[in-house]
């Protein structure tokens, strides 16, 4: 009787058969009777999507603690509302060129509220696909739902990401244990970055929360946005924290012992904030950049860095609601930042431009 055996263990006399390493995973024998699945070629250093458990394991906490320049990357738009990968692409790759080492994907600034989780993990695997043997890619798959918070992150790494990002329980907020317990639950995943940001959430992670979940080896650190005095406290303690505060990274990097920055301004300018992170203290350049720290952030993230993008010609002039351009004063506002700083330290190629108020599309379903 002819029967299957594993194609894998006649490899070695496939030269003589005139067999390639694509031929059929299989072989016919006459002695065996048990059919052997054939196992998968294993490639070093190609960054292709594994089960979460693989990816774990593959990605080194160690690689995300040393990161200095994480972007939140802004996330654009066709006029259907889907996704404008190829403008997605530009943006990353600016980032790449900018020297910016990580991106964060669907975070508030690239308006993971306001996707589906498919839309949310495809665009995780999009990014890994194509960026990720250049950059590190971390996903957004918080949750105020520590199930939910669980199932993304676990599709998050299955599809390649290197780390995830985890805010605490908003709206429906927790106790202090229960924080502990959604964290430890997260953190069993794979490598994160706990967000700290009590201006969206309405409620502190409290240092003694941190303390606690550091114990956890997949802790990577934290994106702290409480002022550089709590980093400072963490920084003592040996927990690795970002400044989530453009406005504040200069210090934070230099005077207060921050690893780096997770920025949204880097969107904007990139090679000026990987200097402010790698070059040493610079508080020209800091005091250089305030009026645009400060305009960027008079309303809620990402509204002005939405308009600033578009007036910058690198994504159309597309908003999902509820977020809505900035009105045409602050719209001229910036063209003048933009002159004074130098069109040349910022993304794009285009002339910058005051849009009229026809010019933007509001999109309520998409």
């Amino acid at each position: 009787m002819t029967t299957l055996t594993s194609y894998s263990s006649c490899l070695k006399d496939s030269t003589s058969f005139g067999l390639s390493h694509s031929a059929p995973a299989y072989v016919y024998n006459r002695t065996h009777t048990r059919w052997r699945s054939p196992q998968a070629a294993v490639i070093p250093n190609m960054h292709l999507p594994m089960r979460s458990y693989e990816v774990k394991n593959r990605t080194n906490v160690d690689d995300i603690k040393s990161l200095r320049l994480i972007t939140a990357i802004k996330t654009p738009y066709l006029p259907d509302g889907r996704f404008d990968l190829e403008a997605y692409d530009a943006l990353v790759n600016m980032q790449i060129n900018g020297g910016a080492e990580g991106v964060i994907v669907g975070g508030t600034t690239g308006e993971g509220q306001l996707m589906t989780w498919d839309e949310h993990i495809m665009l995780i695997g999009h990014t890994v696909n194509c960026f990720g043997g250049d950059i590190k890619v971390i996903g957004n798959t918080g949750s105020n739902s520590t199930r939910e918070a669980i199932h993304a992150s676990e599709q998050g790494f299955a599809v390649g990401m290197h780390a995830a990002l985890h805010i605490n329980p908003y709206y429906g907020k927790t106790s202090m244990e229960g924080l502990i317990a959604h964290f430890e639950s997260v953190l069993s995943m794979g490598p994160t970055i706990i967000y700290n940001v009590p201006s969206r959430t309405s409620q502190d992670i409290p240092p003694h929360v941190m303390h606690s979940v550091a114990e956890n080896a997949n802790l990577a650190g934290v994106k702290e946005c409480m002022g550089n005095e709590r980093i400072k406290q963490y920084t003592d303690k040996g927990i690795v924290t970002w400044s989530g505060n453009d406005d504040e990274c200069h210090d934070s990097r230099w005077s207060y012992g921050a690893t780096g920055v997770i920025s949204v301004i880097s969107n904007l300018v990139p090679r000026l904030i990987q200097q402010l992170m790698f070059k040493g203290k610079n508080p020209s350049l800091n005091a250089k950049l305030m009026p645009l720290m400060k305009w960027l952030f008079k309303e809620p993230n990402p509204i002005g860095l939405n308009t600033a993008l578009a007036q910058l010609g690198v994504v159309r002039p597309i908003f999902r609601l509820p977020y809505v351009p900035l009105p045409v004063d602050r719209r001229i506002e910036f063209v003048q930042i933009v002159d004074e700083i130098g069109r040349e330290n910022f993304v794009g190629d285009a002339d910058v431009q005051i849009l009229d108020d026809d010019d933007f599309i509001m999109l309520g379903r998409y």
